[in-house]
């Protein structure tokens, strides 16, 4: 049986995640259901999590179905994942009995575990997550690691909810400075579902050391090029904000300084005018604002951005939920169908 996971996007068509965004917002419309119903899923946090870990456990329980959340580490064992170690560390026990044993338990693994920001060239492996889905008999969800697939979903809804059809809108991802170099799995996220909706995508930071990693600037060409959307990169504002229809916020550490954070100080330091304010959303044709949350205010976005009827990350946090349901209902559905011989 092949095993269909929610790693990335980019493992989907447009079409499937279309078809996603339906589903939630059925859901949205009709909460309660029973696609989960005596199915059960194991959430492991390496990381904090409110919204994240708050709209699983309610989705599948909403569902009909049963969580369990674990912080490996804190809870439950530590887990090695090097393949060959000799694990004569603080790690008690391997991901090849770990993913193997959840997957005797549980109908769907879910996942969040963030990098360790000290080598990217280490981190952009993934390895965790694709541990997981190696091991695993069962569907794996990414709950982020160095994509936030999850958060994709919510925001594409959110988008389409305001704007309806979402082709060639003007988009802007902007960097904003925060106190501490953040994971770029948001920003890599909204570069890639942008482009997948068709957007007209400006990725607006700083320097060019803030742009992002050459994978997924590669896979939001790839989708500009076939959704009839567009890609550009900018360091200008101004330009940047004029017109644009929506402004999504984030802010992330610059790949180059990876382990050398005091080198990159000075240069976030320089940069916090790039703070989202009510002169730079004046600029553009009536856009609309987000952010994934959690937002530092006065930092990243100032209040008066916050509370005006233009942002909308209160709408993109609740459809977590409901893209969540979405997704766990999609792979039990497809689990299902692979076991009697249909397929997806």
């Amino acid at each position: 049986m092949t095993v269909r996971h929610f790693l990335n996007t980019q493992d989907y068509s447009r079409a499937e995640i279309d078809a996603l965004l339906t589903q939630a917002a059925e859901f949205k419309r009709s909460p309660q259901g029973q696609q989960l119903a005596g199915k059960s899923i194991a959430l492991l946090f390496f990381n904090p999590s409110m919204r994240t870990r708050t709209s699983f456990e309610l989705g599948a329980f909403q569902l009909g179905g049963h969580a369990v959340v674990l912080a490996p580490g804190k809870d439950a064992w530590p887990i090695e994942f090097e393949v060959g170690t000799v694990m004569d560390g603080d790690t008690e026990e391997h991901i090849a009995e770990v993913a193997q044993v959840l997957s005797r338990y549980a109908d769907i693994i879910a996942v969040r575990a963030f990098p360790k920001f000290v080598d990217w060239q280490v981190d952009r492996q993934d390895i965790v997550l694709k541990a997981f889905a190696r091991y695993a008999t069962v569907p794996v969800i990414n709950m982020e690691t160095i994509t936030h697939p999850c958060q994709e979903l919510a925001h594409a809804m959110a988008l389409k909810e305001h704007l309806g059809d979402l082709q060639n809108k003007k988009y802007v991802l902007t960097w904003t400075y925060h106190p501490k170099p953040l994971n770029t799995a948001v920003a890599n996220s909204a570069l890639m579902i942008a482009t997948k909706m068709g957007m007209d995508v400006t990725l607006l930071c700083p320097t060019p050391e803030y742009i992002l990693d050459q994978r997924y600037m590669d896979f939001a060409k790839q989708n500009a090029a076939e959704n009839g959307g567009s890609l550009q990169v900018s360091h200008d504002i101004e330009s940047a904000y004029s017109g644009a229809h929506v402004i999504y916020a984030k802010s992330w550490g610059a790949i180059p300084y990876f382990g050398r954070w005091d080198e990159e100080k000075a240069i976030r330091e320089a940069n916090k005018h790039f703070i989202v304010d009510e002169a730079k959303m004046a600029l553009t044709d009536r856009g609309l604002f987000s952010h994934c949350l959690p937002l530092r205010r006065n930092i990243k976005a100032t209040d008066a951005v916050m509370d005006s009827p233009a942002c909308i990350a209160i709408d993109e946090a609740e459809n977590r939920l409901h893209v969540q349901k979405a997704v766990m209902a999609s792979l039990i559905s497809h689990a299902s169908g692979a076991r009697s011989g249909l397929g997806f």
